[in-house]
């Protein structure tokens, strides 16, 4: 299968509470108006499917986005849209997806620390915070912002709104 013949991978990343699920599924409904060849990834639901063996730590996260990055390779190559909603706080992953990934298109959603602590994604910042909890991305393990996205979106409230942020990634990912 030649790259033209690969479908598109859309890889939208932010820190939790971004709106990356939301978002993601918002470009998802809009793809599938234009092909039904199009399928959906949450790194959440990727790490349950997958068996739930990883933790939370760097290493355990570092392979859970690698084997993500591999599915939406596999399923690229059979021509399927993939529509990846991810934390990928490694810049590496990054880069391989743009090295490996012919028809790539990588969205950063941008909130301020303030919004990201408002937020507190499942209770997760506050418990980190408070010392009760670890392993929180953007509390006591680092994010790598993506250093050449394709699209950055900011998300804090009052900001641009799911469905606008979806539609510019549509135009980006099926022009």
């Amino acid at each position: 299968m030649t790259a033209d013949e690969q479908g598109t991978v859309v890889w939208i990343t932010g820190l939790p509470g971004a709106g990356k699920s939301t978002v993601a599924r918002e470009v998802f409904r809009l793809l599938r108006e234009r092909t039904p060849a199009v399928a959906r990834l949450d790194g959440d639901l990727f790490r349950d499917v997958m068996g739930g063996d990883l933790g939370y730590g760097l290493a355990d996260r570092l392979e859970n986005a690698r084997r993500i990055s591999r599915m939406c390779r596999m399923l690229s190559e059979q021509g399927l849209h993939v529509v990846c909603a991810t934390v990928s706080l490694f810049r590496e992953c990054h880069e391989w997806n743009r090295a490996n990934l012919p028809r790539y298109v990588e969205v950063f959603l941008r909130i301020r620390r303030e919004t990201f602590l408002a937020r507190n994604q499942k209770g997760l910042v506050s418990r980190a915070l408070s010392g009760g909890a670890g392993e929180v991305v953007g509390v006591d393990q680092p994010y790598d912002e993506p250093t050449s996205p394709d699209l950055v979106a900011d998300t804090d409230d009052g900001a641009e709104p799911p469905g606008a942020v979806a539609r510019r990634i549509v135009e980006l990912a099926l022009p």
